[in-house]
């Protein structure tokens, strides 16, 4: 028996397979970005596709729904408000009409996307974020807290941002000797990885300003390097050996002496670009000018990164968008889906498992992070932590019209889905008590949604009067758990303001 666990490895994405969607469900003439950045040139959620297109005298980038198909026309609207040319995109996790785009111009820009896309080029940021001194090539929004979005620059500086009041609450000057090549939050966003052109690994927690653990020479080659935090802590690195061969590294963050693993590709010369599914564990590895889609499946036993197949196809890749977990189809067993840029072409890919019911597949679709935060920007900075608010996927995902969503809306600067202007940010006084108590509420009344929805896979029509009851009935109970909440929320704010009274007295602050 053990002989036979060593030959075949049992695991249930042994045989995904990618497949490249027909021509005319690609999108045809899309300029795509010629800069030298190595970012991915584009972002994908649910909603909408956005990529980095050349642009004369200045910055834009280009955002359609992701329904879009066949040739875009010249004069298609674009977010054309940057000064010089976009290095980095990246969509809110916490609103599919929120974009983040980061420049050469040293500012960082968020832009409202209206529902259906743009129908004039849209020139005005609901938020400029100026903090950098050289360009901005690098950003992560926050896993778990609304709003909070991190930023770095040639200045090897990070900055970590509150984009709902447009306030600079953080910035690590001296953790970087030299370029960041990237950084990555963990699954509950209390601390980050990155890595320099020092070619050290460092854990930092950008509250505190300080760094947990640094590793020197993950790689030992020269060319830039990738780091990207697992949901079980792990850290998983891509770069070059000493001869220029590519490689793929894991590291236990609390040992870092040596790597858990370690795999060498081989001697091209892209920089490989690590999209991590923390549902499925899997990592799919897109190299800049490669014609190849690597993708490793994590685990705890040995070897734990485990090579499962690989895409190829006869065009290289400029870039890659990675559709998160929200938009996949499940009726298809889709696991993941990619956007390959070619020079003038966006071509959808598809992973999938091969299954022959057409039934919902549980252990295919654990429960993925939804739309709605964890915590609030003030909560994050006042010291909080919280994994993911997770969301089921049965029958679909559709994002729950939750009337707490729209009392989130309303308490930051930035507004979310509504495709009308910014709202102005709340008073001091009265933010302090309901900021918590959204929090709390979205918590409860996400617990909620995903099981009607299992419902709404009946085919019967008589099942839609009960369907109906069923949801008054959540919506009740949603009320009635947020007025509970409300009231927990409002304790343990006055406990948290004694806390600080009392240290205040006692001259700790």
């Amino acid at each position: 028996m053990s002989f036979r666990r060593g030959v075949v490895r049992q695991s249930k994405f042994r045989h995904v397979f990618a497949q490249a969607w027909k021509a005319e469900h690609c999108i045809d003439d899309v300029r795509v970005s010629r800069v030298t950045w190595d970012s991915p040139l584009s972002a994908v959620n649910p909603k909408f596709i956005a990529v980095i297109i050349e642009a004369g005298g200045g910055g834009a980038f280009l955002v359609v729904p992701i329904s879009k198909s066949g040739r875009i026309d010249q004069s298609c609207p674009t977010v054309c408000g940057h000064a010089a040319p976009v290095l980095d995109i990246q969509w809110s996790p916490h609103d599919d009409n929120i974009i983040a785009s980061a420049s050469e111009d040293c500012t960082v820009k968020v832009w409202q996307i209206p529902d259906g896309g743009l129908t004039s080029p849209m020139t005005e940021a609901i938020v400029t974020l100026e903090g950098h001194s050289k360009r901005v090539g690098i950003l992560a929004w926050h896993p778990t807290a609304f709003n909070i979005l991190l930023t770095a620059g040639c200045d090897n500086v990070i900055c970590v941002w509150n984009v709902g009041t447009g306030e600079l609450v953080y910035q690590l000057t001296d953790a970087h000797p030299d370029l960041i090549y990237s950084v990555s939050w963990n699954k509950d966003g209390s601390a980050v990885c990155t890595v320099c052109k020092d070619k050290a690994l460092r854990v930092i927690d950008p509250r505190r300003g300080t760094v947990l653990k640094v590793k020197e020479k993950v790689h030992d080659g020269t060319r830039p390097m990738r780091a990207v935090f697992l949901s079980d802590g792990k850290i998983l690195t891509t770069g070059f050996s000493r001869m220029s061969e590519r490689q793929l590294a894991l590291w236990d963050t609390k040992d870092l002496s040596e790597p858990m693993a370690v795999q060498e590709m081989d001697t091209s010369n892209g920089v490989l670009l690590p999209f991590y599914d923390p549902d499925t564990n899997m990592v799919y590895l897109c190299g800049k000018g490669d014609c190849t889609i690597r993708y490793f499946e994590v685990t705890d036993e040995s070897p734990y990164v485990h090579f499962l197949s690989l895409y190829s196809s006869k065009e290289p890749q400029r870039g890659a968008g990675f559709l998160s977990k929200r938009g996949v189809d499940v009726n298809k067993c889709e696991i993941a889906r990619f956007y390959k840029l070619h020079e003038r072409k966006v071509e959808p890919i598809s992973m999938t498992v091969p299954r022959k019911s057409d039934l919902f597949q549980g252990d295919l679709y654990p429960d993925t992070a939804g739309l709605e935060p964890a915590l609030l920007a003030d909560e994050w900075i006042a010291g909080q932590d919280a994994p993911p608010l997770l969301v089921s996927l049965s029958g679909g995902y559709t994002a729950p019209p939750s009337k707490h969503r729209d009392t989130l809306r309303g308490k930051p600067q930035l507004v979310s889905q509504d495709s009308g202007t910014g709202s102005a940010p709340p008073s001091a006084g009265s933010a302090a008590a309901p900021t918590s108590t959204s929090t709390s509420a979205a918590k409860e009344t996400e617990e909620e949604v995903p099981q009607p929805r299992v419902a709404t896979r009946d085919t019967d029509g008589n099942t839609d009067r009960p369907k109906r009851e069923d949801e008054l009935l959540n919506e009740l109970l949603a009320e009635m758990k947020a007025l509970r909440a409300v009231v927990l929320a409002q304790s343990q704010r006055i406990e948290l303001l004694e806390r600080q009274l009392a240290r205040i007295e006692d001259g700790d602050v």
